[in-house]
């Protein structure tokens, strides 16, 4: 029963259409997930890091790449290098702007050939069922056999290391977990009415993925997408950190850790600096990913 606060008519219909609207679960998330001081003090940092890292390496007064041989193993705050030279003389800020933008993107991009991959052939999968959903399976199966590092390294070594292989090796790699998330919702989600009466409509399997398969996965898909996004990162910087990934003078964060722990005891900065620019990259990820799973999931609702 609807209670009227207002003895006006317009007044009373104005509550009584607030009451019956609700929120959608849209909403509701991103209300739970702006109350996570965790999540949202870690979106705004990430946030500050994307800028520093797309403006940056431009507002810098060295380039990334200058080898200046007068200022080797600079500390911080000396010669105008704010956070000291390396090696070669080049300035750690500059490199560290580069590299942060060359692992955003390498994690941004393998993220989204994964998404792209696991989220068609999971739903697929799932939908169609049977022995199409048995032999898919079966090809995640193998695949998951495989060392996944070892993997990415022999095509590495096999096509060279550049940006766009390494980008499509790991990319190629991570969707499997995906596409087994997205598989287990899709078989739940094609028993619902909604589907049945697709089905009824004469819609076709691929529509029916389109338009409501795919859609009602959004919520599980986001949430593992702020977490794999650091995995990738930190594969990335494993590759870097072996020699395998970027290549000099390009830098990513692997790179510079890995050439910081080399000279850990002549130059402490060159390991300290990218270090914590990976933990509060990472740190940030993985607490927005945790946020977005409690705004999301329905049993704390």
């Amino acid at each position: 029963m609807t209670v009227r606060l207002f003895n006006s008519r317009r007044g009373g219909e104005t509550l009584e259409r607030a009451a019956t609207r609700g929120r959608s679960l849209w909403e509701d998330a991103g209300r739970r997930l702006l109350r996570n001081k965790a999540a949202v003090g870690s979106m705004i940092a990430l946030a500050l890091l994307a800028v520093a890292a797309l403006l940056g390496p431009y507002l810098t007064s060295f380039a990334y790449d200058e080898v200046r041989k007068a200022d080797v193993w600079l500390p911080p705050l000396t010669g105008g290098h704010l956070l000291g030279t390396d090696a070669l003389g080049r300035d750690l800020l500059a490199r560290l702007l580069m590299g942060l933008r060359v692992s955003l993107a390498i994690g941004l991009v393998a993220t989204a050939v994964s998404l792209v991959i696991g989220v068609a052939w999971g739903a697929t999968a799932g939908f169609v069922g049977g022995r199409t959903d048995e032999a898919m399976m079966r090809v995640v199966d193998v695949l998951y056999s495989l060392p996944f590092i070892f993997f990415v390294i022999l095509l590495m070594v096999a096509f060279g290391s550049n940006l766009v292989l390494m980008f499509v090796a790991i990319g190629a790699v991570e969707w499997l977990t995906m596409s087994r998330i997205v598989r287990g919702q899709t078989l739940a989600l094609k028993q619902k009415e909604f589907v049945e009466a697709a089905r009824a409509a004469g819609l076709s399997n691929a529509a029916i993925i389109g338009r409501h398969i795919v859609p009602n996965l959004l919520g599980p898909v986001v949430v593992y997408v702020t977490l794999t996004i650091p995995a990738v990162i930190l594969a990335e910087s494993f590759l870097s950190f072996l020699g395998l990934g970027v290549q000099p003078p390009m830098a990513s964060l692997g790179g510079l850790i890995a050439d910081g722990a080399q000279q850990m005891e002549l130059a402490p900065w060159l390991l300290i600096f990218p270090s914590a620019a990976m933990i509060v990259t990472l740190a940030s990820f993985n607490f927005i990913g945790d946020g977005l799973r409690d705004a999301i999931d329905p049993k704390d609702r």
